[in-house]
């Protein structure tokens, strides 16, 4: 009877595994792709491999241990979008300086990251196998329905003192997986130290400026090279190309004050960029990587090193050189747990490091990040069943350097789904929308589902850079009823001026109230009248176009509307008159 016993169950084993499916995958390699997918390189043109960082023409200008440094995929990382449950990526690398193949042992972690609809980032831990090529498995446990239908936008960061020599990123045969192109806001550019390359952390993601780089939700230039950052000519006069939103400069711990003039180095970099980008804000810091403490190392005295950077720093604002912005050690409170040697950085200090230049990037771009979520900039994927988000920001940033807009209107579904460009899935409005909107010189910000948050975060990210329109409208705020309280929202709407008037000083602000929505007719009569009190406040024109929208009893007249929201054919040809009016007449 037992042998009976053994003999079925190892037959139901053998028919279990039989019926298993074992999982396909399709897979995806980079170096393959049509378009340029390495976030983070600024010259994907000019690079001899796909994971390189500078161009290939500097290979004989600069020495050999930056170029070497420069291969190594510091800062790159890959987005893409997809809805799988698993994401495979499997990997070869060595480090470029010893020549040397790195076995799975001596890597650190890759880190796969992702937004939520409500652009909040997520982090996933892999799953690693040993071998002679790195193997590593990223489980996804979302099962909503948007996900599993529509997906998500992904960012997995690369190696950083490592070269990658073959990457492929493999999901489910049945899932969506869709590489994006580089982003085309303007890119923060850093040239530092071994601090910026290596990141002193046990994961590729946690290295500090890629912290940034989440942080500010910005592409980012990570020009660290190990123990070779001299302020080198070469390497200014290539950033000075870079059509960057900031520079970086952190070159301190490898300038030697008694072997090189770290006065005029820094004086003849801030020029250089200065020449070919006046305007462009750059932070220059001070020996921000030592301890609180005077440092001798080799013989040098790091105190002499510090008061020559501060020499440097007041003699170019004492000749009048503009946006530039000094990090001294002070401002990082940094202690003894901060370092493991001379320079190295803890774990610790990385977060230290990349709160502080967050906090300083800020202010110098002036993106505040409020108290309340209507002033927190964030992105959205609320609507990714009409529409892709991140894709109208692309789109909305190429339509700019193709032209100037006369009329900058803002919004949310409403507006994106009238008419006019960029274009819409489906436009409610359109006839409208040509015969009153393009002629007043309109363009359509709108973005269906978003908040006020989601609109701050598309100005503080280039939408209205170069623009200079002559009005900038907004019509938003609709959504963010169900979620905020009046005076949350107009916390809001006031950082949205705010964050106008200093891109866009000569631009008349316009304030249309809250449309009227069925069920909340009444709060919004009440939210409205609050908005009106800003008109003097903030110096801003506001008006209420509700009245022709609504039946004598102050409820929404179904019969302008689709949903009780959005408004159809007639409803839209009403708004359109009465923003003829309002926008031609001024």
């Amino acid at each position: 009877m037992k042998i009976i016993r053994v003999v079925v169950f190892i037959l139901l084993i053998v028919q279990s595994s039989f019926s298993q499916k074992t999982t396909e995958f399709k897979w995806w390699n980079p170096s393959n792709n049509e378009f340029d997918v390495l976030e983070g390189q600024g010259w994907p043109s000019e690079v001899a491999s796909i994971y390189d960082r500078l161009p290939a023409r500097l290979r004989k200008v600069v020495t050999k241990q930056i170029w070497n440094s420069s291969r190594h995929s510091t800062g790159l990382s890959i987005r893409f979008w997809s809805n799988a449950d698993t994401i495979c990526v499997k990997y070869k690398v060595k480090n470029e300086i010893s020549n040397k193949v790195i076995s799975p042992s001596e890597t650190r972690e890759l880190d796969l990251y992702s937004k939520s609809i409500n652009g909040e980032w997520l982090r996933y831990s892999g799953k690693y196998k040993a071998d002679s090529i790195i193997n590593c498995e990223f489980n996804v446990e979302d099962s909503t329905d948007i996900y599993k239908t529509y997906g998500r936008e992904f960012q997995l960061f690369l190696p950083l003192s490592s070269t990658v020599e073959f990457l492929e990123i493999g999901i489910n045969k049945e899932s969506i997986f869709n590489p994006l192109p580089i982003r085309i806001e303007r890119p923060i550019v850093v040239y530092g130290e071994s601090l910026y390359q290596e990141g002193e952390t046990s994961s590729y993601g946690m290295a500090w400026a890629n912290v940034l780089q989440r942080k500010l939700d910005r592409p980012l230039i990570n020009l660290g090279f190990l123990e070779n950052d001299k302020l080198e000519t070469e390497l200014i006069d290539l950033i000075a190309k870079v059509d960057a939103k900031l520079y970086i400069l952190d070159c301190s711990s490898n300038l030697k004050p008694h072997t090189s003039d770290v006065f005029q180095s820094l004086i003849n970099a801030v020029e250089k960029l200065r020449i070919k980008r006046p305007k462009t804000p750059i932070i220059i810091t001070n020996h921000s990587s030592f301890l609180n403490v005077t440092l001798k190392k080799n013989g040098i005295d790091y105190k002499d090193l510090d008061e020559e950077l501060n020499r440097a720093f007041n003699y170019l604002k004492a000749k009048g050189v503009l946006d530039i912005y000094l990090l001294k050690k002070s401002d990082f409170s940094f202690n003894f747990d901060s370092n493991k040697n001379y320079i190295h950085a803890t774990k610790y200090k990385i977060t230290q490091y990349a709160q502080v230049f967050e906090n300083l990037i800020r202010k110098v771009l002036v993106e505040p990040k409020g108290d309340v979520s209507t002033t927190i900039a964030k992105t959205q994927s609320r609507d990714i069943a009409v529409y892709n988000w991140v894709e109208r920001h692309q789109k909305i940033l190429k339509l700019n350097k193709l032209g100037i807009s006369k009329i900058c209107l803002f919004g949310d579904s409403i507006i994106n789904f009238w008419g006019g460009e960029p274009e819409t899935s489906k436009p409610n409005g359109q006839k409208s929308w040509e015969d009153f909107m393009e002629p007043l010189g309109v363009r359509n910000y709108g973005f269906g589902y978003d908040y006020i948050e989601n609109v701050l975060w598309r100005i503080h990210h280039d939408e209205l850079d170069g623009v200079h329109a002559e009005k900038i409208v907004f019509m938003i705020g609709t959504n963010n009823l169900s979620i905020n309280s009046n005076s949350e929202i107009i916390d809001g709407l006031i950082g949205l001026v705010k964050a106008v008037k200093e891109r866009s000083p000569n631009s008349m602000v316009f304030i249309i109230g809250v449309l009227p929505r069925q069920g909340k007719e009444d709060r919004i009569v009440s939210l409205n009248h609050e908005i009106s009190q800003l008109k003097e406040k903030i110096n801003i024109d506001y008006y209420n176009i509700n009245a022709p929208l609504l039946n004598e009893n102050g409820k929404v007249n179904q019969t302008l509307f689709s949903d009780g929201l959005h408004p159809n054919n007639r409803g839209y040809s009403i708004i359109a008159k009465e923003l003829q009016e309002i926008l031609g007449s001024k």
